[in-house]
C-alpha cells in the first residue's frame, strides 16, 4: 500500500498510476478455485479444457479482473476507495504446466471529476501482448 493517498488536484487525464507484472501458475488457480468456489474443470483439468476447445487450463476471469484492480487499490492507498469497477473478458489466459502465465497491468487516469472527488482509472491488462480485459475501468473516490 502507498503511504499517502493521491492528491486529486494534481492528477490529470493520461497520468500513469503504475504498472505491474503478475505471474500466474497452476497452484494459484487451485487456491483461487478453493477460495472462490469456482471449481469449473477448465481452470484445473488440462484434458477437460482442451476437450471443450480451450488451448489448455485457463485462469479464472474473476481472478484476472481482481488481480488487475489490485494496482488501483494499492495506488489509492485503500481498497475501499475503489467504488466501482467493470470490465469485459476479451480472451482467455492459458496457464502452462509447468510454468507461469505473465500478465502485464498498466493503469492510466482516464477522467477526473473534482466535484465528485473521483478519478476513473483505465486499466490495460495483457497476456503475450494481447489484451485479456476490455474497457477495464475503476472509479476511485479520493
Amino acid at each position: 500500500m502507498s503511504a499517502a493517498r493521491p492528491d486529486l488536484a494534481t492528477l490529470a487525464v493520461g497520468d500513469t498510476i503504475g504498472t505491474r507484472t503478475v505471474e500466474v501458475d497452476r497452484r494459484t488457480l487451485v487456491r483461487y478455485a478453493g477460495a472462490s468456489g469456482d471449481l469449473n474443470p477448465i481452470h484445473w483439468n488440462e484434458r477437460f479444457a482442451t476437450e471443450v476447445g480451450l488451448p489448455g487450463v485457463i485462469a479464472h476471469g474473476m481472478f484476472t479482473m481482481g488481480t488487475a484492480v489490485n494496482l488501483v487499490a494499492d495506488w489509492a492507498g485503500d481498497p475501499g476507495a475503489v467504488v466501482e469497477y467493470a470490465t469485459r473478458f476479451t480472451r482467455p489466459v492459458p496457464v502452462p504446466d509447468p510454468g507461469v502465465a505473465v500478465l502485464e497491468v498498466t493503469g492510466v487516469v482516464g477522467a477526473v471529476d473534482p466535484e465528485a472527488g473521483t478519478v476513473r482509472v483505465d486499466l490495460t491488462v495483457t497476456f503475450e501482448g494481447a489484451r485479456v480485459l476490455g474497457k477495464a475501468q475503476a472509479t476511485v473516490r479520493l
